[in-house]
Order: C-alpha cells, then structure tokens, then sequence
C-alpha cells in the first residue's frame, strides 16, 4: 500500500544524494505518496557527501534545514539506543535500522540493499527496496498523480530551468531509470 501517508519510508542517505533523485522522492512526499523519515545520523551523513562533492557548509545545512522545515515530523529521535543491538556487515547502516524500528518504518530505501539482508530485516517486519523499486512502485499505484507530482517538480526546476525530458534524462543518469521510462511512457 505506497499510496498512503500511513505507509512510512526511511530515506537512506544514498537517496537522499544526489538532488534529482531526493527532488523525486521529495515531491512524491510532498503529494502524499508515503511519508518519508530519516535519521540524525543520515543527515550527517548527506552533510558530509555534499561537502565532499564541493557544497558549502552553509549551503549544506540550509539544505539540510529545508529539508526538515518541508517535513517536519520527518526527522526520527530517540533511535540511537538501538544502533548497538543491531547486527549488520556494515556497522554503519545500523543507525539507518534503528530509525527504522524506532519509527515503525514499513520499508528502507535504499541503493546499498546488500547492506539490508531480508531475512533480518523481516525479523522487524521491515523491507528494503531501491529507490527506483520504490518510485515505481509508487507510480503504478498512482499514476495519474504521480506524473501530477513529476510535473509540478519539473516547473519548479529553475537553475538552471529544465523540460519534462531533461529531468527525465538526469532521473536515468542517477540510476532511476525504470522510473524515468515509466513516467516517459505516461506522459
């Protein structure tokens, strides 16, 4: 059921970067698609990718700022008591679970799924998908809205100022392209 504001998401940090594919996301939320959720820790980390990929600290935390001022009951607290009891290969995906199970997230999004084992995340009956798994799903679910949402996204694109195919070409190039050939097709 991704067609509800009941259905709960955690946005991992590499969905939150790069833009185009947070912009997607975003605005899927903004319409009412799911709500989106994330963690201290995730935005830390998108903190630091920005800043690495040359964005300014100001400009990363006001980034960051908007983000939580667009969705304010998005930000999970009270998590980090969990990260600890947490067993994956990757210790630092915990933080990601914790805010997961803190939140009762319904699903994990995702592009480092080998990091989420199945089989242990539905011992917290949890899933975990890609983002372009998720924005298709969404899609199919919603179609008429979801290219509503597409294309008010796209008019709000102004620097620099972008048509429906050029997005849809960035979507592609940021790895949605299952995506980016669905909303094609409805448009």
């Amino acid at each position: 059921m991704i067609h509800s504001v009941r259905f709960t998401a955690v946005l991992d940090t590499n969905v939150v970067y790069p833009a185009i594919v947070r912009d997607i996301l975003f605005w899927f939320a903004y319409y009412d698609f799911y709500t989106p959720k994330w963690s201290e820790h995730i935005f830390e980390e998108w903190k630091r990718v920005m800043i690495e990929k040359g964005v300014s600290v100001e400009e990363a935390n006001k980034r960051i700022s908007k983000a939580n001022s667009a969705f304010p009951d998005a930000l999970v607290q009270n998590y980090k008591g969990l990260i600890n009891h947490i067993e994956l290969s990757d210790k630092d995906d915990r933080h990601v679970l914790a805010a997961a199970i803190k939140t009762n997230a319904n699903l994990i999004v995702t592009n480092n799924i080998k990091h989420f084992p199945e089989e242990y995340l539905q011992s917290f009956s949890l899933n975990a998908k890609t983002a372009d798994d998720f924005l298709t799903d969404i899609i199919d679910l919603n179609q008429k809205q979801a290219v509503a949402a597409f294309k008010e996204m796209v008019l709000n694109k102004k620097n620099p100022k972008q048509d429906e195919f050029e997005v849809l070409n960035m979507l592609r190039n940021a790895g949605l392209k299952d995506t980016a050939n669905y909303l094609h097709a409805l448009l």
